[in-house]
């Protein structure tokens, strides 16, 4: 799900009740009106969580962010009336929105041409001392081009190491391509892993044609999920 907060300040001395926050932005599809039903007193700034639909991406580069707006239904919360439909202005350009947009429609641009997934074999290997575990990524034609993964990033528990920068070519002609990758634990404290929001979200930096680069977010399935925490703590020797 797509998700961000909306900034709400109120300077004056009387409190606003928000039935509703809906971001009405044209490079992204619109979602329904999220309910909150929060009263806002006086303050510099209330974050009021909000939904948002998919990137409106082109075939090929990528989209300009277009103006958006911020729909709210609120009224005094003194007041029985009806909340009333106010809209506010997001400044444009908005970076926030920007960097949104530009992250789902590069992924999109690659993901034209290939899938990259986490391939089915993984395995321990090594001393106990020196554990690390080694598969593969997996390259899967979708539409025309010539696929370069150049690097692939490591997360905020796993360090990535591939055996060669570039990864390696899917090229016009193939159909699939595996490319070797090892992972190791990145952080081994059993707190931290309690913690963790973004274990497994791995950035993978692809091109077509030897176009621009673009970063592609790659997460392994569930059940590797669940071998790669296991392997983890066995490493680390955390329980």
């Amino acid at each position: 799900m797509h998700a961000l907060q909306i900034a709400v300040r109120n300077t004056s001395e009387t409190p606003v009740y928000f039935a509703d926050v809906q971001l009405v932005a044209p490079s992204f599809e619109t979602l329904p009106p999220r309910r909150t039903d929060a009263v806002i007193k006086k303050t510099e700034r209330t974050d009021l969580p909000v939904t948002y639909g998919p990137a409106k991406c082109l075939p090929q580069g990528l989209p300009e962010v277009r103006p958006a707006t911020v729909v709210a239904h609120v009224r005094p919360a003194s007041s029985s009336e009806p909340p009333r439909k106010v809209i506010f202005q997001v400044p444009h350009p908005d970076p926030l929105l920007a960097r949104l947009l530009r992250d789902e429609c590069s992924e999109h641009l690659i993901k034209q041409s290939a899938d990259i997934t986490f391939g089915p074999t993984w395995t321990e290997s090594g001393p106990k001392s020196d554990l690390v575990m080694r598969g593969t990524l997996v390259i899967t034609r979708r539409g025309p081009g010539t696929v370069t993964i150049t690097d692939v990033g490591g997360t905020t528990h796993y360090i990535a190491t591939p055996s060669t920068r570039p990864l390696g070519t899917l090229s016009a002609g193939a159909q699939r391509l595996e490319v070797p990758l090892q992972l190791t634990p990145g952080a081994c404290t059993g707190h931290a892993f309690a913690e963790a929001k973004k274990a497994f979200l791995f950035p993978v930096r692809a091109s077509v044609d030897g176009g621009t680069e673009r970063v592609v977010i790659v997460t392994p399935p569930k059940p590797l999920q669940d071998r790669l925490i296991t392997y983890a703590h066995r490493a680390c020797g955390t329980p």
